[in-house]
C-alpha cells in the first residue's frame, strides 16, 4: 500500500467512525413505556383493562404485556391495551403485571413492574359516560353519576393528544354530587374521567375526539351516533330547543303529539339528512321557517295539527323528494305557492282546513303521482282545471269548503283509481258529466255510502247522471235552465 493510500485511510477513518456512531445512536434510543392504568397494590377483579402509554422517537411496533412473566398478549396497534380477566385466578392472590415496548428497530424497555391484587368479592364503581354538551360560550362537561358507596374521587383530564400524552388535570371533586365542569371556551381538546373508589381502584371513561352531546327535554343525545329521534306521545312539553340543530346526523325525527309550544326554530334546518320530520299534533306557533328548504332529503314532511301561522314558504319547493306533505289543520294563509312540479314525487298531498286564498295552481294538476289530494276548508277560488284528468293514481280528492267555481269537468272520469270524491259547499255550476260514472267510488258499485262521495251544497244542474242522481244531496237550481 502506498504512502499516499495510507494517508487518505487515516483521514476517512475518524468521518467514518463519526457516522456509523451517529447512525448507531439514532437506532439505539429505547422507547419509554409505562402501565398508567393502575397502580402497584391496587385491588382488581372481573375483566380488568391494563393500558400503557409509549413513546420514542420512531414508531412503537409491538407492546408485549406480561402476567407473572407469561406473555399474554401482543399489541401493534395503538391504544395498547389489555381486557386481563382476573376470575380465572384466586381471590387474595398477587400477579406481576409489566409490559414491553419495541420500536421499529427492535429497541425496546421494560415497564416498572406493578403488583395487582385479585379479588372478586368487591364491588367495582361503574364507569361514568361523559357528556360534553354546548352552549353559547363554549361547552359543559358532565358526567353521569352511577358509582357505588364507596365513591371517593372524580378527576377530569385533558390533552391534546388522543391517546392523551401530557395530559392535564383541570378538575377534581369529592363530592358525589359535583357532575357537571363548565369550559368557556371552543378548543378542542381530548378528555377523560377518573372515578376512584375507597379502594384505590381507578374507572377510566374517554370521550370520542369529535363527539359532543346536546340535551333536549332533559335527555342527552350524541351528536356523532344519533340517527334517529322518536318521542311519540312522549309527554314533550315546551318549546323545541335550538340545540336540536346539532344532530346533523338524524335521519329520523318524530315528536307526534306531544305539548311542544313555540315556533319551529331556524336551526331545524342544519339537519339536512333528514328523510323524515313529524311535529304533529302540537301547539306550534309562529311561521314556517324558510330554513326548511335545506332540508332536501326529505320524503315526508308533517306540521298537521298546530297553530302554524303565515304564508307557505316557498322554500318547501325545495323538497324535491317529498312524497308526503301534510300542513294540514293549522292557520296558514295566503296562496299556495306556484311551481308545485318540483315536488313531482308528492302522492299524498294535504293542506286542508287552513285559511289559504287565491285558485289551485295549474301545476297541480300535473303532479302525476299524487294518490291523495286534500284542499278542503279554505277559501280557494277559480275553477278546476280539466288538466285534473292527468292525475290517474289518485284515490282520494277532498275540495270541499271553499269557493270554487265552474263546472266539474268532464275528464274527472279519467280518475278511475278514484274512491273518495268530496266536492261540496262549494259553488259548481253546470251539469254533471256523465263519465262520473267511470268512477271507483264504492257507492257506484255496491250502494251508497255517505262517507266516500258528498257533492252537496252546490248550483249543480239535472239532470244528474243515473249513478247518482239519488245522491247529488241539496243543489242551488235557482240559476239553472
Amino acid at each position: 500500500m502506498g504512502v499516499h493510500m495510507k494517508k487518505i485511510l487515516i483521514v476517512l477513518l475518524p468521518i467514518s467512525l463519526f457516522v456509523f456512531s451517529c447512525e448507531e445512536e439514532q437506532g439505539t434510543i429505547p422507547p419509554k413505556v409505562t402501565i398508567i392504568s393502575h397502580i402497584s397494590g391496587q385491588s382488581v377483579y372481573e375483566i380488568v383493562t391494563i393500558t400503557v402509554t409509549t413513546q420514542d422517537d420512531e414508531e412503537i411496533s409491538k407492546v408485549e404485556f406480561f402476567i407473572d412473566d407469561s406473555l399474554v398478549l401482543t399489541d401493534t396497534e395503538s391504544p395498547y391495551e389489555y381486557e386481563w380477566n382476573t376470575t380465572q385466578y384466586e381471590n387474595d392472590s398477587e400477579h406481576t403485571v409489566k409490559v414491553i415496548s419495541y420500536d421499529n428497530s427492535e429497541n425496546s424497555t421494560e415497564s416498572q413492574p406493578i403488583i395487582l391484587r385479585v379479588d372478586n368479592t368487591l364491588s367495582i364503581p361503574t364507569p361514568s359516560v361523559l357528556y360534553p354538551i354546548t352552549y353559547d360560550e363554549g361547552f359543559q362537561i358532565s358526567w353521569s353519576q352511577n358509582n357505588d358507596d364507596d365513591f371517593q374521587t372524580y378527576k377530569l383530564y385533558e390533552s391534546l393528544s388522543e391517546n392523551m400524552y401530557d395530559d392535564t388535570l383541570i378538575y377534581e371533586t369529592n363530592d358525589k354530587t359535583d357532575t357537571t365542569y363548565l369550559k368557556t371556551i371552543k378548543d378542542i381538546k381530548y378528555y377523560k374521567i377518573v372515578v376512584e373508589d375507597s379502594w384505590g381502584y381507578q374507572s377510566i371513561s374517554n370521550i370520542e375526539f369529535g363527539d359532543y352531546y346536546v340535551e333536549l327535554w332533559g335527555v342527552v343525545y350524541s351528536v356523532r351516533n344519533t340517527t334517529e329521534l322518536n318521542l311519540y306521545n312522549n309527554d314533550v312539553t315546551g318549546p323545541i330547543p335550538v340545540e336540536i340543530g346539532n344532530l346533523t346526523n338524524l335521519t329520523y325525527l318524530n315528536i307526534f303529539n306531544n305539548d311542544l309550544i313555540g315556533s319551529i326554530p331556524s336551526e331545524i334546518g342544519n339537519l339536512t339528512n333528514l328523510t323524515y320530520l313529524n311535529l304533529s299534533e302540537n301547539g306550534l306557533t309562529g311561521l314556517i321557517p324558510m330554513e326548511i328548504g335545506n332540508l332536501t332529503n326529505l320524503e315526508e314532511l308533517n306540521l298537521k295539527d298546530n297553530q302554524l301561522t303565515g304564508s307557505i314558504p316557498t322554500e318547501i319547493l325545495n323538497l324535491t323528494n317529498l312524497t308526503y306533505l301534510s300542513l294540514h289543520t293549522n292557520n296558514l294563509s295566503g296562496e299556495i305557492p306556484t311551481d308545485l312540479e318540483n315536488l313531482s314525487k308528492l302522492e299524498w298531498f294535504f293542506l286542508n282546513d287552513n285559511n289559504l286564498t287565491g285558485s289551485i295552481p295549474p301545476e297541480t294538476w300535473n303532479l302525476t303521482n299524487l294518490e291523495r289530494l286534500s284542499l278542503s276548508g279554505n277559501q280557494l277560488t277559480g275553477f278546476i282545471s280539466p288538466e285534473i284528468g292527468n292525475l290517474t293514481n289518485l284515490d282520494r280528492l277532498y275540495l270541499s269548503n271553499n269557493q270554487l267555481t265552474g263546472s266539474i269537468p268532464p275528464e274527472i272520469g279519467n280518475l278511475t283509481k278514484l274512491e273518495f270524491l268530496y266536492l261540496s259547499n262549494n259553488q259548481f255550476t253546470g251539469e254533471i258529466s256523465d263519465n262520473i260514472c267511470d268512477l271507483n267510488i264504492e257507492f257506484i258499485n255496491s250502494g251508497y255510502d255517505w262517507d266516500y262521495f258528498n257533492i252537496f251544497n252546490n248550483q249543480l244542474c239535472p239532470p244528474y247522471p243515473s249513478c247518482i242522481e239519488d245522491y247529488v244531496g241539496e243543489q242551488d237550481t235557482s240559476n239553472c235552465d
